[in-house]
Order: structure tokens, then sequence, then C-alpha cells
């Protein structure tokens, strides 16, 4: 019987890992070759993606920022827009938990596609019994 494709949500943490060469960040790219792999889907947030071009824009350039959002639509990174739904479910999230607003659309994205998060953020374990969440740094 074949596999049934997983979907992954990537948080701007695993992202960061990924793109500074974080030793998390070799775990992030294997986790893209995976899913290259396996047919899996890659996801995140136009909120999680926006934290991670500023990041990247204030610590280097706006052109390496763009840069990276290139690459990770190339790597096959699917990068969702915030709907009323999944912002509402961010805001639920927000309300419970003591979390970055941006955190909570990550948080939102795993729990309306069914998803494994994918992070390093400690600010996780929290929502870790809500959802599934593989911490790249344990």
């Amino acid at each position: 019987m074949a596999r049934r494709p997983k979907t992954f949500v990537l948080d701007s943490w695993a992202v960061l890992a990924y793109f500074e060469d974080e030793p998390a960040g070799v775990k992030v790219g294997d986790i893209i070759a995976d899913a290259h792999e396996n047919g899996d889907q890659l996801l995140m947030t136009v909120v999680n993606a926006g934290e991670v071009w500023y990041v990247i824009a204030r610590e280097t350039s706006e052109v390496e920022a763009e840069r990276s959002l290139t690459e990770l639509k190339e790597i096959g990174v699917a990068i969702l827009d915030a709907d009323w739904k999944l912002t509402r479910e961010a805001a639920s999230f927000k309300a419970k938990y003591r979390m970055s607003f941006a955190d909570c659309f990550a948080a939102a994205l795993a729990k309306e596609r069914k998803a494994t998060l994918i992070t390093g953020d400690p600010e996780f374990k929290q929502v870790a019994s809500v959802l599934q969440v593989q911490f790249l740094n344990e």
C-alpha cells in the first residue's frame, strides 16, 4: 500500500535556520528533500514568510530578502494567504497562549491542515498537546 503524503508547516524559526546554515537548518534541508521524494506538502503562511523577509532584510538587505523568498518558492514551499478563517484560528491561539502573533499563524495553519509544524522555537511547546510539532533542536 502506498504511503499517504504528509503535510508540513514551516515556521520562520525553521526557515531562518535553513537560510543561515545553522545545525537545525540541515534537518530542515532533510525535511525538504524528503518531502520532494515522498510527494509531501510544504506550507508556510504569508505572515511567517513576511517575518522571514524582514529578518533577512534587517540582517543583510531587501534584495537578499527577496532572493530568499524566491528560493523558498523554488524549493517547493507554498506560501498561503491568511484568510479570515485562518486569522480567526490564529487569534484564538493568541488569546489562549503566550506566543507571538506570527507564531500563532503557523500553529493555526498546522491545525487547519492537520500538518506537522516544523520549528525549534520553544514557544510552541505550549501547543504541542493540541497539534503535532516536530522540534528541530531536540
